[in-house]
This record gives structure tokens, C-alpha cells and sequence, in this order.
């Protein structure tokens, strides 16, 4: 399993939608306006691209975004997508491949470290650590269980859908890893936090 989204990518955002409803998107929306004007951007995991064209709606230029996806059917459909005047770079590999000399202004990391075991999950959060500049923005997007939220029903949508990803051979995760651990112990603040579909989706941005 390398976490690789082929096998569903023309069908993705239809079945996120069909489970999350927006859900999904607006959480990610919600984040876009604290994007800084003329900023580097890193999206990594930005499955069918239409991110893009939603940072586009804020900012028609200005902006220099790399786009690091492992599918390559995901790259080609977000390749399709419009980013006005915006500089898009892809980068079809797995971000644990993925090198560059650029420190980024802001790191967007939409339902990736879900995709996990927690010792990949550590070893992508200091790779792109040492990839945000200091003062820079991380926009984490992610399903979150707790004590405080952590109803049965959503432990029992969570274990649905790592049993259907592992019968499709997608992700190597069984279960979530707490985030936010990571961050705070790496000097992180919490700069905005958003809950979504009854707390079970978390919007944060971290502030380095």
C-alpha cells in the first residue's frame, strides 16, 4: 500500500461528497483567505486539484504553488484545473520523495496524515517542517476522534472507511494519529481552529 488514489480518482470527489456532503470542501475553503498575498505555497495530497481553482477565486496571480501528488491520475485531473495567472508546479511522487531547495510561505496538508502509519506520519511532519519558514502557516485538514467528540458513530464511519481503503489496497493506516502533538511539541500555535460535520472534521492552521 503506498497511499495512491488511481484506483478511485475519476470517482473521488463524487464519494467524499456522498458521505461528507461539503463537508469536505468548505473546511478547506474556510482556510484559503489567510493565504498571504504573493506567497510560496505547498499543497501536498491535493487529490482532484480543485483546490486550486478555489485559491484562484482569491488570488487571479501572484502566487507560486507546488503541487506534490502521489497519483498520477490525480496529477492529470488537477492539471485540467484553472489557476489563472498563479505558477503551479506538479510533482507526481509521494512526498516522502519529494526534495526541494524552497522554503515555503504557507503548507497545506488536506486529509494526508490520515493516510498514515504514525511512523511515516512523523517522518512526513518533520520533511515538511523543515519546509515552512519561520512565522509560516500549516493548514491542516483532517478527521479527528477524542474523548470530547469521539461518539460511535463516528469511530464506526472511521473503521468503515479504513476497511473499504484496505480492501482496495490504498492506505497502509487502521487508525488516526493525533496531530497536534507534533505541532505544539514543535513550537506550533494555533492560529485558527474550525470543526466540520460534527467535530469529526478539524480545519486548523498552525503558525510556526
Amino acid at each position: 500500500m503506498n497511499n495512491n488514489y488511481d484506483k478511485i480518482a475519476n470517482h473521488y470527489d463524487t464519494l467524499s461528497r456522498l458521505v461528507f456532503f461539503k463537508s469536505q470542501v468548505n473546511a478547506q475553503v474556510s482556510q484559503l483567505k489567510y493565504i498571504p498575498k504573493n506567497s510560496s505555497v505547498l499543497i501536498v495530497g491535493g487529490g482532484t486539484g480543485w483546490i486550486l481553482e478555489e485559491i484562484a477565486k482569491i488570488y487571479s496571480g501572484g502566487l507560486k504553488i507546488v503541487y506534490v501528488e502521489i497519483s498520477a491520475k490525480m496529477i492529470a485531473l488537477s492539471q485540467k484545473r484553472n489557476c489563472k495567472n498563479n505558477q503551479v508546479e506538479f510533482v507526481n511522487l509521494g512526498i516522502e520523495s519529494f526534495e526541494t531547495d524552497i522554503v515555503f510561505d504557507v503548507i497545506l496538508t488536506p486529509f494526508l496524515f490520515d493516510n498514515f502509519a504514525e511512523q511515516r506520519a512523523a517522518k512526513v511532519f518533520n520533511q515538511l517542517n523543515a519546509c515552512l519558514k519561520k512565522d509560516g502557516l500549516w493548514f491542516l485538514v483532517d478527521f479527528s476522534l477524542n474523548q470530547t467528540n469521539g461518539s460511535w458513530w463516528k469511530w464506526l464511519l472511521l473503521k468503515s472507511m479504513y476497511s473499504f481503503f484496505k480492501l482496495l489496497g490504498i492506505v497502509e493506516a487502521t487508525r488516526l494519529i493525533d496531530m497536534n502533538s507534533y505541532f505544539l511539541n514543535a513550537g506550533y500555535q494555533i492560529f485558527k481552529l474550525q470543526s466540520y460535520y460534527g467535530s469529526f472534521i478539524r480545519a486548523v492552521i498552525y503558525k510556526k
